[in-house]
């Protein structure tokens, strides 16, 4: 079997990483890939945007399934115009996508079902914007509506904060038009949490939880980026908790969805605040987390090839989906000033130090004739595993210390939440 994964990132690495598994032995290829994607499967230049000549490739090489990893590749209507064609492709349509593409209609479905999230209203106006957040006050929580790579959140602390992103959104327009309109939400407090779930239609299959970090610096300080490091288990979630959030969330937004003309099929991503009052929904996304699957894709069990087809051929019901006991946590290695703007080009030593207790996943990554070098923001997410999260995170964090770059950054308390719960 023939699979293209579309994509370049870790989230794309740990999904070939993990199809490079599977006893169906699949011929992987990847579009654009990145060096360690490289090592397992063939790379082909083509952008993740490039919708028609993904499509021309996927035709010509005789793909038989498709899977698609980024956002942006689902919003510009990838799998509408695979399955046009007659192409097997695992994703939501762009109608369905829209629940990640515009948090604004994420809001609006969610009030229409009844599914808990924090208090909001929305503004296509910087001087509505901010007289609503003079009335309200701080702290408070600013989100542009469209796509920002992780990046368009501000958790504002001060009236001054709120108003400088505002500005910074709907004025100075740092995410383009994804912040022409922006969402302003109340400011919840908890642990948070990260639910995925396999969806084929009204068929859904939970993932084990995992926890992300969000900000930048170590305490949860510093700006928001796409994501530090992650761990799994979480021990705030339990089975009653999983049950309650797929049947008071995922079920009534898919339900809604559907009823719209718009069934869901791939990842429904589900961000929560566990607050005092239960689980809220800070966001939604519609494909795998990043970094999220690279602790969560390593305790799968299932052969994946098994359950991509499964939700493309509205079969998931019939699979029974098993997971490891054992521990994932993933720290990732930035570069220099992420994520404002940052350095590339350094390279990169002690990629070769993997033991069989921890896997080097690439994210911002180059090969150059001197060697790999550094090529995004986030570079590389460094995955220990264990028989428990101290043993796990012990691992990621040995493998850390041997991986060196020119102005490194990591968090150095991934997974510690973990122990004070």
């Amino acid at each position: 079997m023939k699979v293209l994964v579309v994509g370049g990132g870790g989230r794309e690495h740990a999904i070939i990483w993990k199809l490079a598994q599977s006893p169906q032995q699949p011929q992987l290829y990847c579009a654009p890939g990145n060096p360690g994607i490289a090592e397992l499967a063939t790379c082909i230049d083509i952008g993740v945007e490039e919708v028609q000549a993904l499509a021309d490739f996927a035709e010509r090489e005789g793909i038989d399934l498709t899977v698609v990893g980024p956002e942006a590749a689902l919003l510009v209507g990838i799998v509408d115009h695979f399955e046009q064609r007659g192409l097997r492709i695992f994703g939501p349509k762009k109608a369905a996508a829209l629940i990640e593409g515009s948090k604004a209609f994420a809001k609006e479905v969610m009030v229409a079902q009844g599914v808990p999230t924090a208090a909001s209203a929305y503004f296509g106006s910087l001087e509505a914007a901010k007289e609503y957040v003079r009335a309200q006050g701080a702290p408070i929580v600013i989100k542009a509506d469209g796509l920002a790579a992780g990046k368009g959140v501000v958790v504002a602390m001060t009236l001054e904060e709120a108003e400088a992103a505002l500005d910074m959104m709907m004025k100075d327009k740092a995410f383009g038009e994804s912040g022409a309109q922006v969402v302003v939400e109340e400011f919840l407090t908890g642990q948070e949490a990260t639910i995925m779930a396999f969806v084929s239609g009204d068929q859904v299959h939970l993932m084990v939880p995992s926890q992300d970090h969000k900000p930048a610096y170590d305490g949860d300080q510093g700006p928001n980026t796409g994501g530090m490091g992650t761990y799994s288990p979480v021990p705030v979630v339990d089975q009653a908790l999983l049950k309650q959030v797929e049947e008071t969330i995922i079920r009534p937004v898919i339900h809604f969805l559907a009823g719209n003309g718009s069934p869901f099929k791939g990842i429904l991503y589900t961000g929560l605040m566990l607050t005092a009052d239960g689980p809220k929904v800070i966001e939604f996304n519609a494909r795998f987390g990043d970094p999220e699957t690279q602790v969560v894709l390593p305790r799968l069990e299932t052969d994946v090839l098994d359950i991509f087809n499964a939700v493309v051929d509205g079969t998931l019901d019939q699979l029974n989906i098993a997971w490891s006991d054992r521990a994932a946590v993933c720290v990732i290695l930035a570069a220099e000033g992420y994520p404002a703007s940052y350095r590339k080009g350094d390279l990169i030593a002690g990629l070769d130090q993997v033991g069989d207790q921890a896997v080097i996943f690439h994210a911002g990554t180059k090969r150059t004739g001197e060697g790999i070098v550094t090529n995004g923001g986030r570079v590389l997410g460094v995955t220990g595993f264990g028989a428990d999260l101290k043993a796990a995170q012990a691992e990621a964090y040995r493998l850390v210390e041997r991986v060196t770059f020119e102005g490194v950054h990591y968090r150095k308390d991934i997974a510690e939440k973990a122990f004070r719960s």
